[in-house]
C-alpha cells in the first residue's frame, strides 16, 4: 500500500516538473487559491473550487498518459492514436472550459464590486 502513494507522488512529481501545461495549471491554482483567501469565499465555494482544480490537474495528468501511452506503441501517424489523443486533449478542454465558468461565477462578482 505504501508503495502504491510513492508511485502515485512520483507521478505527480514527474507531470509538475516534465509537463509544461501541468505547470500552467498549477501556477494559476496558486492565483485561485490566493483570491480565495482575498475574497474570503464560502466553504462551498471552496468546494467547487477544490474539485475544481484536483480535477484541472488529474485530467492533464491522464491526458499526458495517454500520450505516452500511444507514443510509446507507435511513432508512426495512425488515425487511431490521433483520435485516442485528440479525444483526451478535448475531455481536458471540456473540463478547463467547466473550471473556468465556475472561477467566473464565485470570483467575476466579487471583482466587478471592486470596479464599481
Amino acid at each position: 500500500m505504501a508503495s502504491s502513494f510513492k508511485f502515485g507522488f512520483e507521478g505527480i512529481a514527474a507531470a509538475a516538473s516534465k509537463e509544461r501545461n501541468v505547470q500552467i495549471h498549477l501556477g494559476i491554482s496558486v492565483i485561485v487559491i490566493l483570491l480565495g483567501f482575498i475574497f474570503s469565499i464560502n466553504k462551498y465555494e471552496w468546494i467547487a473550487v477544490i474539485l475544481s482544480i484536483g480535477g484541472m490537474i488529474s485530467m492533464e495528468m491522464m491526458n499526458t498518459a495517454i500520450e505516452r501511452t500511444v507514443d510509446m506503441y507507435t511513432k508512426e501517424y495512425h488515425p487511431l492514436a490521433k483520435q485516442a489523443k485528440d479525444i483526451a486533449a478535448g475531455a481536458v478542454l471540456v473540463f478547463a472550459i467547466a473550471s473556468v465558468m465556475i472561477g467566473l461565477i464565485i470570483f467575476l462578482p466579487r471583482i466587478l464590486v471592486l470596479f464599481n
